[in-house]
């Protein structure tokens, strides 16, 4: 009956379901538990590490997404690694358990199970020691950083300053050593107010065997990973997390999952190939429509700017239409992420981004680009500064229309650099200024020599 009432949900597999199990309270899902013989066979080769990622929808309803996890697994694509989706009656214990002993039944290989990564909030501990007593159940980094960064945004600190913190956390986790936890710990400890210090929970960054599961990665293959579970949690929250329907959410992610087939490929074939459709690709219209708004801003842009500055924002433009790009609002700002780092949009005019080329140039990047894109919108006169305009004369033509030299690279690197020390300088206590000074005057010694006449 179970299979009756969701075979228009499910992913039309030449395979059928391993298990599924409903009880339904029309038209909402009561429980939900979904693996595929795919998914089945992707857990049996890879179970050591089981990843645990919660989606809630507005209802309160919660999706348990299970994925596998370890230096093993070289599956490529935002739902490659996914090998079980369960929505409990209740998110308690008793639910928790139920689905985790619907899992089990099916899936042998859980006693190979060794690692389990979850994230800080997860409460129901005991229920997962107690169904898998052979197995290490860790905060995972992904998540960490995650509450990181959701908590430098809410200390509402100086651009620069939130600036460092969201780099030096980047940079961490993606070379989590004991050394740079340990300057990450010490940085949270000076810059934070001691008053909200305890909300961000900075003895986790201590706890070395939260980053024993997670330093084996080496830089690029930390970065990659972030990314990847980045589009993952997000794909599952646009599909689930928006949708008060719990049925119509599950019929949108595998409606897109049967669309986005490229990942079974890969893992039948043993390769990896990259994953670049968006989750919007999921509806048949809106590649369509993208390609009309970009044409239009390319239009914009060639109407509006000056040759070179056209030239440098095409550029930017040509990295959104190659990338995903995930956006948030806020009361104010926009966050604009292109599977690289974060960064705020300010798109009153004129528009601004705390990205190095939009800091550098004052030129529209690749950011709030992407934000006239998800708007329908187009570049506007007033979002460009006046000697950008293709109305006024400049006397940057020459020096952009020239190859571009490592020399101005290196300038323009320091230039920013020393802007953002300028500003921390700025508005610190005395006593922190001269700390920090101090530090400045050691570092210019040690580069140039202790002569009087250097200028900090």
């Amino acid at each position: 009956m179970a299979l009756t009432m969701l075979n228009g949900l499910l992913i039309k597999d030449s395979s059928p379901p391993v298990l599924l199990h409903q009880v339904s309270r029309a038209p909402q899902l009561d429980s939900f538990n979904y693996q595929s013989c795919f998914m089945q066979d992707v857990f049996s080769h890879f179970p050591e590490i089981l990843f645990i990622h919660r989606t809630y929808n507005p209802r309160g309803k919660v999706l348990y997404t299970f994925l596998v996890d370890g230096p093993r697994v070289q599956l490529e694509g935002p739902l490659a690694r996914a090998v079980y989706f369960a929505i409990p009656a209740k998110e308690d214990a008793e639910g928790l358990a139920q689905i985790l002993q619907v899992f089990k039944k099916f899936n042998p290989a859980w006693e190979r199970v060794c690692t389990i990564l979850v994230d800080p909030h997860f409460l129901p501990l005991p229920t997962l020691a107690m169904e898998f007593p052979t197995a290490e159940v860790l905060f995972s980094a992904f998540h960490i950083c995650k509450f990181l960064q959701g908590k430098f945004y809410q200390l509402s600190l100086e651009q620069p300053m939130e600036r460092v913190l969201l780099t030096s956390l980047q940079n961490t986790m993606c070379s989590a050593t004991a050394g740079n936890l340990r300057r990450l710990y010490t940085l949270l400890s000076n810059c934070v107010p001691p008053a909200r210090l305890p909300e961000l929970h900075s003895h986790w960054l201590l706890n070395d065997r939260i980053w024993l599961a997670h330093r084996w990665r080496s830089r690029a293959e930390s970065r990659r990973y972030f990314q990847s579970l980045e589009v993952t949690t997000r794909i599952l929250s646009q599909f689930f997390g928006t949708t008060p329907s719990e049925k119509q959410g599950m019929a949108s992610l595998f409606r897109y999952m049967q669309q986005n087939p490229g990942d079974k490929a890969s893992f039948n074939l043993g390769l990896s190939p990259q994953n670049n459709h968006s989750p919007s690709d999921a509806s048949p219209d809106s590649p369509k429509t993208e390609q009309l708004v970009e044409a239009r801003i390319q239009h914009s842009l060639n109407a509006i700017c000056t040759g070179p500055a056209a030239q440098l924002c095409l550029g930017e433009l040509a990295v959104v239409q190659k990338s995903m790009h995930l956006i948030g609002c806020g009361s104010e700002k926009m966050n604009i992420q292109i599977l690289e780092d974060t960064h705020k949009v300010q798109p009153q005019p004129p528009a601004s981004c705390s990205c190095y080329f939009n800091q550098a140039f004052h030129l529209p990047c690749r950011h709030i680009l992407a934000m006239l894109s998800a708007r329908r919108q187009v570049l506007q006169p007033d979002m460009l500064p006046a000697q950008w305009t293709a109305s006024c004369a400049t006397s940057l033509d020459s020096i952009l229309s020239s190859t571009w030299s490592e020399t101005l690279d290196k300038h323009l690197a320091v230039t920013l650099l020393t802007e953002e020390v300028g500003q921390l300088l700025q508005h610190c206590s005395k006593e922190e200024f001269e700390r920090r000074y101090s530090t400045l005057r050691e570092l210019a010694d040690s580069w140039i020599g202790p002569y009087e006449q250097v200028q900090l």
